[in-house]
C-alpha cells in the first residue's frame, strides 16, 4: 500500500513506531493510524489494569496528498475504552495538553522528512504548540 509522498505503508508505520509508545498498531488500519497516551493516572489505588487515566488520542489518515489528523482529550477506563470528556482538575488538564503539545512537532517532523503535509481534519481545531 503505497501513502501519500508515494511512501510504502510499512515505511510509514516504521517511522511511527520511531516516535516511542504513543503508536497502537491494533488499532490502525491501511490509511489510519492511532496514537494515544495516557498521560495522568486518576486513582493509583486500583490493580494497574484497572487504572483509569486522562490522557488524549489522536488519529492521522492518509488522503490521496497528504495526511488529516483529529484529536480528542479525554479517560481510557478501566475497560481500556476511551471516553471524550472534559477534564476537570486544572492540573490534570495541563498535564495531558503538555504532552500532546510534546509529541505533536515530532509527529510532524517525521512526516515533514517525508515530504508529507499534516493538516488537520475539517472541523478539527489545530493543535498550536506553545513555546
Amino acid at each position: 500500500m503505497t501513502l501519500p509522498g508515494g511512501h510504502p505503508r510499512g515505511r510509514v508505520l516504521k517511522r511511527f513506531n520511531e516516535l516511542g509508545p504513543y503508536l497502537r498498531e491494533d488499532k490502525c488500519d491501511s490509511q489510519r493510524f492511532f496514537f494515544d497516551c495516557l498521560a495522568v493516572c486518576v486513582n493509583v489505588k486500583p490493580t494497574p489494569d484497572k487504572r483509569e487515566f486522562w490522557g488524549w488520542w489522536l488519529t492521522v489518515e492518509a488522503k490521496e496528498a497528504h495526511f488529516t489528523y483529529q484529536y480528542a482529550y479525554g479517560l481510557f477506563d478501566k475497560e481500556g475504552i476511551w471516553q471524550q470528556t472534559d477534564i476537570k482538575k486544572a492540573e490534570d488538564k495541563a498535564a495531558v495538553e503538555k504532552t500532546l503539545q510534546a509529541f505533536f512537532p515530532r509527529l510532524e517532523a517525521t512526516l515533514h522528512q517525508q515530504d508529507i503535509l499534516l493538516i488537520p481534519e475539517p472541523g478539527t481545531e489545530q493543535i498550536i504548540v506553545e513555546d
